[in-house]
């Protein structure tokens, strides 16, 4: 039996229209190790965002019950000529119950059990997943799980890459976001040491209540000088950025190589020999990514996504990696939300002009049956 149900899609037209809207879909039945998800809770990642809002004037955007029409200035709509004309799906991650499967036996043994997934059309009342994908969450509610995947996975993933990298410290840009109080958490139970960025004295102070201890505020008047500081007493050459546009990264590299500079026995006109390292792994400025000849040629600005990673860490990695979270969904790696909002409360002017902010601590929660 066919199963139908809302669904939200977006879609970038030639012409720069970016239109949000809710359609009734028909999903066939899952085959082999297929299961069929009633999905009941997923969040809004910044990730989502990429598809969902971009830069588009949603200001000026027209509004309707269950559709969003919003203009795609220049030049992010031929920047992104390769999506235009496709009606694509949304939602990275979600949680919901099994209501149906395939025949495999991974699939036939999460029968209506509560589980996490990682379908790409979370944002939707009922979704096909894999079983190999899927997060049994045993006793845990759908909103507790519900960001069980792309957050938990990509702090573990962050330490996991340090440790392959023989790093012992590590710097990340937005210490006090869900992400970054995660891997707060875990650092200080893997013995760790993290540095930690923050836009606000509450967000320092929160993190500190948490048990940090190298926290810099972007917003003092000495925050350069307290971040050096925090790198030479923690050696964190390796960091981590979700911000990506601005001059972050290159204020981080700086820094760096102040610290490594100083060690220097002779000067040198080349700059120091430390390896700097700074990965981006996310776009919440869009703008382009400032870089300046201040800090030798000892340094290495790389891309950092999700599923790359998993795929070259192997399935031993992975789920290690997966049980910890389940493990520890309500400690280690719990999510707060700002709000709940229904699918059709997320397409609202006052819900997108909202959460499209990506503000620290502010994340949306769709329940997509209300």
């Amino acid at each position: 039996m066919s199963t139908t149900g809302k669904q939200l899609f977006t879609t970038l037209s030639r012409d720069g229209r970016l239109t949000l809207e809710l359609a009734d879909v028909t999903l066939p039945d899952p085959t082999g190790n297929q299961v069929l998800v009633r999905m009941e809770a997923a969040p809004i990642n910044p990730s989502d965002l990429a598809i969902l809002t971009s830069a588009a004037d949603f200001e000026n955007a027209e509004y309707a019950p269950g559709k969003v029409v919003a203009q795609m200035p220049e030049p992010f709509n031929s920047g992104q000529k390769a999506r235009h004309d496709q009606r694509l799906p949304a939602g990275n991650e979600g949680a919901g119950t099994v209501i149906a499967t395939g025949d495999g036996d991974m699939a036939k043994a999460l029968m209506g059990q509560r589980v996490a997934c990682v379908p790409g059309n979370a944002f939707s009342q009922y979704a096909i997943a894999d079983a190999a994908m899927c997060l049994p969450l045993g006793d845990h509610s759908s909103e507790t799980g519900a960001s069980s995947f792309v957050n938990p996975m990509t702090a573990l993933g962050f330490v996991e890459n340090a440790r392959i990298d023989g790093q012992k410290a590590i710097l990340h840009t937005v210490g006090a976001s869900n992400l970054g109080q995660m891997l707060n958490r875990i650092c200080l139970e893997d013995g760790l040491t993290l540095v930690n960025i923050v836009r606000k004295q509450d967000q320092a102070a929160l993190l500190r209540e948490q048990g940090a201890t190298h926290v810099v505020d972007s917003s003092a008047e000495d925050f350069t000088g307290s971040l050096s500081e925090a790198i030479a007493q923690t050696g964190a050459f390796y960091g981590f950025d979700p911000i990506g546009g601005g001059r972050m990264v290159d204020t981080c590299f700086k820094a760096m190589e102040q610290v490594a500079a100083a060690q220097l026995p002779a000067y040198s006109r080349y700059g120091s020999n430390q390896l700097k390292r700074m990965f981006i792994y996310g776009r919440l400025d869009m703008g382009p990514t400032i870089l300046s000849p201040s800090y030798g040629f000892g340094w290495t600005l790389s891309g950092w996504l999700l599923t790359p990673f998993l795929q070259n860490a192997g399935m031993e990695t992975v789920l290690r990696m997966r049980q910890r979270v389940v493990d520890n969904l309500t400690t280690t790696f719990a999510s707060s939300y700002k709000t709940k909002v229904d699918l059709e409360g997320m397409l609202t002017r006052e819900a997108i002009l909202d959460y499209r902010q990506m503000k620290t601590g502010e994340k949306y929660l769709v329940l997509p049956h209300g």
